[in-house]
């Protein structure tokens, strides 16, 4: 399967020639590996462009999925190849088939598990209280992106959305009323009942 990343490193002009690394995205250790000397840390980032003079908004939004890729590297060649490595978190649950919601969180390779593990606990815990109903899914992936952004400095973005609308995309998934599945169809609720009247 792999712990897939990409690696972006920037041009003079300010924009980025993106790259992919089939296990980047495991322990961040690219961040050390990749130099002036090995500047695809000996094979670990494949030679061939996904993208060419692309700039960061579009790695986030054409290319950077949060179901797939485990981590981001932005490579400054110019300033001794400086990396600043980024781990990407899925904001949302389900298959992944409906949701590109993600947010990349600036890492260092020593403290990347770290970060890993504070995510899946606190995606974990909002999962289940989402089962129990106690917490609709919209208002949870709004409570955690909220506490990716507050307590890790996350930046969140939309996978496949376009900068050319004026209006963002995103959809989030909508609520559901859990009581009125609990409630049997005879039962009603003081509101509806005094409406009613």
């Amino acid at each position: 399967m792999g712990h897939r990343a990409l690696v972006a490193y920037q041009r003079p002009d300010r924009l980025y020639d993106l790259r992919y690394s089939h296990w980047g995205g495991e322990t961040l250790s690219l961040a050390d590996e990749i130099t002036a000397t090995t500047p695809l840390a000996d094979g670990a980032v494949e030679g061939p462009l996904l993208a060419d003079s692309i700039s960061r908004d579009r790695i986030l939004r054409d290319h950077l999925d949060p179901c797939v890729h485990e981590a981001l590297y932005l490579v400054a060649p110019a300033d001794d190849y400086g990396v600043e490595p980024y781990r990407v978190c899925w904001l949302e649950w389900g298959d992944g088939r409906d949701g590109g919601r993600g947010a990349i969180v600036a890492s260092r390779p020593n403290d990347g598990s770290t970060i890993r593990v504070w995510f899946r606990a606190t995606k974990t815990a909002l999962a289940d209280i989402i089962e129990m109903g106690a917490l609709s899914r919209r208002a949870a992936q709004a409570y955690l992106e909220a506490r990716i952004c507050e307590e890790r400095d996350g930046i969140p973005y939309t996978y496949g959305e376009s900068l050319d609308d004026a209006e963002s995309t995103y959809t989030p998934t909508p609520d559901r009323w859990l009581g009125d599945e609990r409630r049997g169809s005879n039962e009603t609720t003081s509101n509806r009942d005094e409406s009613e009247e």
